[in-house]
């Protein structure tokens, strides 16, 4: 093992990679914490985590944009890549699954690929089935998908009861109890998902995933 100073270098050559939004180098500063024999475990959560959390807080103070939030999730799964690989199966700490779309009738993309973007940065795996998607076709593709959560957006007042759907067609095929549904949307809110049935409700990208790390008991 190397000295504090060294390692506490590399340690910052990591974070500063990922805040910079450089993959390559990401990954690179991953690499040579691995060869300094650090845990990877140590790593995620260190430096990952926290990093993930620096990244959702400078979106919401729109010190981030949309495209800044995507090239540092992206500098942030080079790195993971990188770690995880070097954690031993059975000690693999598993991202939960976020199945995400646009409800059947609504085409809009910008709300629901920012939420994406901030799950995925913090530490989600994500699996975006885009636009105008169905109940069934939500319901089929989430336990295709083992998702731990079905995330359901609409910016459109007439498509918010296909949200409804969804956990109606979950109900219907004795699905209900095996996944969380998170809801969104210009006119969503609390008072909707609460008479829905759904099990949270994000007013923005930041809340959703305070609210889905909440859900499946991630803090």
């Amino acid at each position: 093992m190397e000295n504090i100073d060294d390692l506490t270098s590399k340690y910052e050559r990591l974070h500063s990679a990922i805040l910079g939004m450089d993959d390559h180098e990401a990954a690179a500063a991953a690499g040579d914490l691995l060869a300094s024999r650090v845990d990877p475990n140590d790593v995620i959560d260190s430096i990952i985590r926290p990093t993930a959390d620096e990244i959702g807080d400078k979106f919401q103070r729109e010190e981030f944009f949309l495209p800044q939030l995507m090239l540092a999730g992206n500098a942030l799964d080079a790195a993971m890549s990188v770690l995880l690989k070097a954690i031993p199966a059975s000690g693999e700490q598993s991202k939960k699954t976020v199945l995400i779309g646009t409800v059947k009738g609504d085409i809009h993309t910008i709300g629901k690929n920012i939420v994406a973007m901030m799950l995925r940065t913090g530490g989600f795996d994500v699996q975006d089935l885009g636009v105008d998607v169905d109940a069934s076709t939500f319901v089929k593709e989430a336990v295709a998908r083992e998702a731990d959560i079905i995330a359901l957006s609409s910016l459109l007042t007439t498509t918010l009861p296909y949200q409804r759907d969804v956990i109606s067609e979950l109900k219907s095929q004795g699905l209900r109890e095996r996944f969380r549904v998170l809801i969104g949307g210009g006119p969503a809110t609390q008072e909707w998902a609460d008479e829905i049935g759904a099990d949270g409700y994000g007013k923005d990208a930041g809340e959703a995933l305070a609210v889905a790390r909440r859900i499946t008991g991630g803090e």
